[in-house]
């Protein structure tokens, strides 16, 4: 039999190291910031986040202007189109019950009559309509532009007060 022996290295307890570069020892140079640049800086800082929080103010206030026209604008395009639909209801009916009238007609003078009296009441419904819708109109475009313009004002009584 073969005898093997183990070569078993040894590790120092501690390991020797040397001191480091000669351009890593510098010695920490003496950064004094002087005082008047210091509150310069300091000054600048408290401008900016007053300016920011001038814009943040604005900004979130013409967000709410906006939002606020076009929920205005939106109510107002629906009572426009309901406004349009009791409108073309209100003119088929009428139309409907001419029709039946004319069917019931016995002679051509009666279907004068008819067709005169119809046209005198839809004349005068369409007036009424379309009076109607300009006052609807006139009434949304105003309720629409108040947000903003109140928006506005108060942008512009900031700007003189500033």
């Amino acid at each position: 039999m073969a005898t093997t022996t183990s070569k078993t290295k040894t590790k120092p307890d501690t390991m020797d190291f040397k001191a480091p570069f000669e351009a890593f020892s510098m010695s920490n140079a003496n950064f004094d910031v002087p005082v008047a640049f210091r509150d310069l800086a300091e000054k600048g800082i408290s401008q900016a986040r007053d300016a920011y929080a001038k814009m943040k103010t604005a900004a979130e206030d013409t967000t709410e202007a906006v939002e606020d026209t076009f929920e205005t604008a939106r109510d107002g395009a629906f009572t426009f189109g309901v406004k349009t639909i009791d409108a073309v209801k209100a003119n088929s009916d009428a139309s409907f019950a001419f029709a039946k009238d004319l069917f019931g007609a016995r002679t051509f003078a009666d279907v004068i009559e008819l067709q005169t009296a119809f046209a005198r009441q839809q004349f005068d419904t369409m007036s009424a309509q379309v009076k109607e819708f300009q006052e609807l109109a006139q009434k949304v475009m105003a309720d629409t532009s108040k947000p903003i313009s109140a928006h506005v004002e108060k942008s512009f009584k900031e700007i003189k007060a500033a």
